[in-house]
């Protein structure tokens, strides 16, 4: 790929995972990476991926107080940030009624309240520059629904609501925002990175061990390739007028256009009952 000129990248979730292949892309095609992470130990092994460009980071998303004086720093450190990559979360997989309320917080500080944060830190810059890109990593969760992940879903819809309506607030002033929802990717997400809610119910046995067994059977083996997923990362922030929604694979883009279908489909036929709201006409 073309450069047309070195940016510089701020990259939550490094460590592994989509994180580590979206810092892997854009240093491979020559910009600078700073590149969050919790651990000292994965701090290092970033810094050594590209010497001089691979900018390590220690911070936890969810710990917000830290994150304006960690990006303050980053950029006086590195340069002003062209890119953030609201990558770092995590995923919960339980149903509702199983789950806690910690387990609730613990998902939206990570999914929502992060990413919020860090846009906030790096937006008056963006905004005096008049100029900046804002990739918020969500996922197909984020528009399409499935049983046993709903605190997932609900997180993403949330980031993929805050997106699109913070992509309006900001058009005037140069700023894009794009919610980057992927399908299934080869990364550990439904491995040891998924927090799972022990099962204490029986009646959702039929609908939860198929579910939970057929995840558990396709980790490793998703469809989705991460270095190209980054590819699209890399394409995307070099578009001129990048889109507010970008899915990525065959899967995700199969299942929004079933949904939207099926939307569709329910619109027309409760239309009269949602048109029996409105006043009267003289």
């Amino acid at each position: 790929m073309a450069i047309v000129a070195s940016k510089v990248f701020l990259i939550t979730g490094v460590s592994s995972g989509l994180g580590r292949a979206f810092a892997e892309g854009a240093l491979h095609a020559g910009h600078r990476v700073i590149g969050a992470v919790r651990q000292t130990v994965d701090a290092e092994a970033f810094a050594a991926r590209a010497p001089g460009r691979a900018h390590p980071l220690l911070l936890d998303v969810t710990d917000f107080d830290a994150i304006p004086a960690a990006v303050t720093d980053a950029e006086r450190q590195v340069g002003v940030i062209d890119v953030l990559v609201n990558n770092a979360g995590y995923g919960h997989e339980g149903v509702l009624e199983e789950s806690s309320m910690d387990a609730l917080e613990r998902q939206f500080a990570a999914n929502v309240f992060g990413p919020v944060a860090m846009i906030k830190a790096v937006l008056p810059g963006m905004r005096e520059r008049r100029r900046g890109h804002i990739v918020n990593v969500t996922s197909m969760g984020g528009f399409i629904t499935m049983p046993g992940i709903t605190f997932y879903c609900g997180s993403k819809f949330a980031l993929e609501g805050i997106s699109e309506a913070l992509g309006k607030e900001l058009a005037g002033f140069g700023i894009r925002v794009t919610a980057l929802a992927p399908g299934q990717f080869r990364t550990d997400w439904a491995g040891r990175s998924m927090d799972r809610t022990p099962r204490t119910i029986s009646d959702y046995d039929s609908v939860m061990d198929p579910i939970r067994a057929a995840r558990q059977a396709k980790s490793g083996n998703q469809p989705g390739d991460p270095a190209k997923a980054a590819q699209a990362l890399l394409a995307l922030v070099e578009a001129e007028n990048p889109p507010a929604r970008l899915f990525l694979g065959d899967d995700a883009l199969a299942l929004v256009k079933q949904k939207l279908e099926t939307m569709k489909i329910e619109l027309d036929a409760w239309d009269a009952l949602s048109r029996s709201t409105s006043f009267e006409s003289d």
